[in-house]
């Protein structure tokens, strides 16, 4: 529907995380390779998951202020709806 950003302020901060959760994956798999136990791989697995959420739910919280305010006002209320609908449908999956 919009194909615009409006996490464009928060990008730094969302590329910081992106990057701490590269290495966090990077760790687990070191872990697996390693054969560390299994409880730690675990509790480093909910980290990334946690850490990822994070990520997601500032991205779509920028996306409702921000993308779904402008479809607001251009009265596209129905289809900016129908998507909100959607990506919340698969975020939390």
């Amino acid at each position: 529907m919009i194909n615009s950003t409006t996490y464009s302020e928060s990008k730094e901060d969302l590329t910081r995380r992106l990057k701490k959760i590269e290495g966090q994956v990077k760790g687990i798999q070191r872990m697996v390779e390693n054969d560390k136990y299994c409880v730690d791989v675990l509790i480093q697995v909910a980290a990334v998951r946690a850490a990822l959420n994070k990520v997601g739910t500032m991205v779509f919280e920028r996306h409702s202020r921000g993308c779904m305010r402008k479809a607001i006002e251009s009265n596209n209320q129905e289809a900016a709806i129908e998507e909100l609908i959607g990506v919340l449908t698969k975020f939390i999956k």
